[in-house]
């Protein structure tokens, strides 16, 4: 008896370590009490707030920045997991590279999509603008998750693991394109408009070479 006793503690032991292993380098972003790190912009603040642990987003257009200290909210090469979930049609968005401001759409960097049901045709997944997905690879009222991998000039985009997009930027972008491109920057979320009621959760980055 003592003897199983001894492996089961041992697989444990194993499985724990496996389990920490896997997980180091992720650091969590929103703690699920406070927008302690996050900075929303002057335009309708009252569109984010904090319910049962998540951020509720639900109002007119407004986007949430993190301007907390980890890794100075300056990321070029990460990998970023966060779990999304939206009520039907409804529309929002999360910016990679991207920086504060006051009002307006976020200019700088690229919006990936947050939308099932939305008449907007480009879907969950979607590069915005740039590899846009139109198939619905998530359900309204369900929580899904979002993962972001950035690494020099290429983006992949995996919802619930199934890669969605997988997009390398070329070394010469249209005219028109802007300051919509990689360099580096925060992460912004996204309150699109009054009928739109979004929620995000266990938002965790890691920081790559």
């Amino acid at each position: 008896m003592k003897k199983i006793s001894l492996l089961l503690l041992l697989f444990i032991s194993i499985q724990t370590a496996f389990s920490q292993k896997k997980e180091k380098g992720w650091v969590s972003l929103f703690d699920g009490k406070s927008f302690a790190g996050w900075k929303v912009n002057e335009e309708n603040p009252s569109t984010f707030s904090i319910e049962d642990g998540t951020i509720k987003v639900a109002g007119e257009r407004t986007h949430l920045f993190y301007e907390g200290t980890v890794g100075k909210h300056d990321f070029k090469n990460f990998e970023l997991k966060l779990k999304a979930k939206t009520l039907p049609g409804s529309n929002s968005g999360i910016f990679i590279h991207t920086a504060y401001q006051a009002s307006g759409w976020p200019q700088k960097g690229y919006e990936v999509q947050v939308n099932q049901t939305h008449s907007d045709w480009r879907k969950t997944g979607s590069l915005y603008g740039v590899n846009d997905v139109k198939e619905n690879l998530a359900k309204d009222n369900e929580w899904y998750e979002y993962h972001i991998i950035v690494k020099d000039k290429r983006i992949i985009i995996k919802i619930n693991d199934k890669v969605a997009v997988d997009y390398t930027e070329p070394d010469t972008l249209p005219a028109d394109r802007g300051l919509k491109k990689l360099s580096s920057g925060t992460i912004a979320l996204q309150g699109h408009d009054p009928k739109s009621v979004a929620y995000f959760k266990d938002i965790t980055i890691k920081i790559l070479e």
